[in-house]
């Protein structure tokens, strides 16, 4: 008999799949129908794709992978790899893409760079849509009917296969797309050790990577947005190491190969060089050690390695990769980090306000501690941009607001629709 598939299974795929998609599309029509509306004519107005920024190609290249991926699975009856093709496609769809790009779409369809936006993420979700037709073919048909454009057929399943472009697929740009990202999670893993809290912006974050000093200045600033950094230098830019290590034996595993010989090759491990040990087994996965003149060999599985990052630093380390943040907060990063939390104060007011998403404000604010002045006046230009602010002013509102006081940081706000 089949195994039958359980409700957590489909719940997951419901919620990181099929979710995800949706509510991608849902982003996409929302910001397409606001402000200056996007629509299908605009199309013509987009760049070519090889002239679209980087985040644009990298997004290109693997959809057009995509697309030969899951028709080379599918014409081998292998529903199982199509949909793992289509699972981490989604996910960097939404969660890198569209969260990348979301600035471009606030703007609406007026800039060049906008409607490059709008374009690619309609020309992904349409390929899409198409190709996950034969699997979920109810939802497609729905969302087929936000998507298509006025000459397309009227259901996706009368709609023809999407023709992949090869010449779109940059195989050095989804490489190091995918080292920008691994950097990024371990950046967070780092910032997750500290304690420090995401919207406390920082002064630097040192990258160690073998492909670190190939990557483009765009994809650096990307690492140094989402780890909420001022600068972004090679580990080498600093003397000394930031970390210390300390290894010691995994005596399980050593006996399982070396029996009697367990406490001499122990005693060998601990009194190595941890740091030369270390840097062997994240290169090679194997280490060099003396046991009684003689040369022996231990795998990563067989020694235990602890870091320890210096004082004022925060590290994280994964298969040869590290990232390194600097933890000193001078009075300027903290007064950043203080701009940020009432970037969070007023959208959570927004959102209690009734207004869209979409909506542009006009903010007046007051506070009395004298750091909290400084920090709105020297970030006015960030947090009214962060907010869709067309005005954000020291000051009584004129009347007609919606009101929010935050006694934590002792500044109240006055929001009122543009």
């Amino acid at each position: 008999m089949p195994r039958r598939v359980g409700h957590t299974a489909l719940e997951e795929i419901v919620r990181k799949v099929l979710l995800t998609y949706y509510n991608t599309v849902s982003f996409f029509t929302l910001y397409a129908n606001a402000g200056e509306a996007w629509d299908h004519a605009k199309l013509a107005e987009a760049p070519a794709p090889a002239d679209r920024p980087l985040l644009d190609r990298w997004l290109l290249s693997e959809l057009n992978r995509v697309v030969i991926g899951v028709e080379d699975a599918m014409e081998r009856f292998d529903t199982a790899a199509a949909g793992r093709l289509l699972t981490t496609f989604i996910d960097d769809l939404s969660n890198w893409y569209v969260r990348r790009s979301r600035r471009r779409f606030w703007a609406g369809a007026g800039t060049p760079e906008s409607v490059s936006a709008f374009a690619t993420l309609f020309e992904a979700l349409e390929s899409l849509t198409m190709v996950m037709a034969p699997m979920v073919p109810f939802i497609t048909e729905h969302v087929w009917g936000a998507l298509r454009r006025p000459e397309a057929p009227e259901s996706v399943h009368l709609a023809r296969w999407p023709q992949a472009r090869e010449e779109l697929i940059d195989t050095e740009l989804s490489e190091q797309m995918a080292l920008t990202r691994r950097l990024v999670e371990l950046g967070r893993a780092a910032r997750a050790d500290s304690g420090v809290r995401t919207r406390q912006p920082l002064s630097r974050v040192l990258v160690g990577a073998a492909k670190f000093g190939t990557l483009p200045e765009q994809l650096r600033e990307q690492i140094s947005e989402e780890l909420n950094v001022m600068q972004l230098d090679p580990l080498s830019a600093v003397g000394g190491d930031l970390v210390d290590y300390t290894v010691k034996p995994n005596f399980r595993a050593l006996g399982k190969r070396f029996a009697k010989r367990t406490p001499l090759v122990a005693q060998a491990i601990q009194t190595a060089d941890a740091k030369s040990m270390v840097e062997q087994v994240r290169s090679t996965g194997w280490a060099h050690i003396q046991v009684e003149d003689e040369p022996v060999e231990v795998s990563s599985e067989e020694v235990l390695i602890t870091e320890q990052p210096r004082e004022g630093w925060t590290v994280a380390s994964e298969a040869g990769e590290t990232v390194a943040l600097d933890l000193e907060l001078t009075p300027e990063l903290q007064r950043a980090g203080l701009a940020r939390e009432v970037v969070r104060l007023i959208q959570d007011a927004r959102k209690s306000s009734g207004l869209e998403i979409t909506d542009r404000i006009h903010v007046w604010w007051s506070a009395v501690d004298a750091t909290t002045v400084r920090a709105l006046t020297e970030h006015t230009g960030t947090i009214a941009a962060e907010v869709l602010a067309r005005t954000f002013t020291e000051g009584d509102p004129e009347g007609g607001t919606h009101t929010v006081t935050s006694h934590d940081f002792g500044v109240t706000f006055h929001l009122k629709k543009a």
